[in-house]
């Protein structure tokens, strides 16, 4: 990875909070517990997983960094969100600490140079070594393919609630 693109990407992840709290002010809280099927997530356990997945994400790459070779944790995200009781954890905690966590790494990340990591990692889900450049794609836009899918599930909250008016 080049130091442009490696730039660009820490840009893209530090907006990732603001872009998801502007998402998420447009959608009313009543909408936030919707789940699209029993087996999808509502927007309240897409908050709760993005606190999980970034607390994961900034070990991850804190041990990528300092303890090359090193095997990383992997975890079952929909076991999380059943045993974890995504659904019924505090969401304005959640949002301060998802919040803490992004700034807390994105500091990091501005503070040192892509020529600083030539480390590899072992992660349980891949089949070849974990690199920072895999670390940074993956958590650079992995918030924003979940406010994709808070609209998703935003846009069917509104499109089931105009058919239950419909059929009155």
């Amino acid at each position: 990875m080049d130091q442009i693109t490696y730039k660009q990407l820490v840009k893209k992840y530090g907006k990732g909070f603001s872009a998801l709290e502007k998402a998420l002010s447009a959608i009313p809280k009543k909408a936030w517990s919707f789940k699209p099927t029993p087996e999808e997530w509502s927007i309240s356990e897409i908050i709760v997983h993005l606190v999980d997945s970034e607390a994961n994400a900034m070990l991850r790459i804190r041990v990528l960094f300092a303890e090359e070779g090193r095997t990383l944790m992997a975890y079952d995200q929909d076991i999380w969100a059943s045993k974890l009781n995504y659904l019924n954890t505090d969401l304005d905690s959640s949002m301060f600490l998802l919040e803490g966590i992004r700034k807390f790494t994105h500091s990091w990340l501005k503070s040192i140079a892509v020529s600083d990591f030539q480390n590899y990692a072992i992660h349980p889900e891949y089949g070849e070594p974990y690199s920072f450049e895999k670390w940074m794609v993956i958590y650079s836009n992995h918030i924003y393919s979940h406010i994709d899918q808070v609209n998703k599930n935003y846009t069917l909250w509104k499109s089931q609630r105009t058919q239950k008016t419909k059929n009155k």
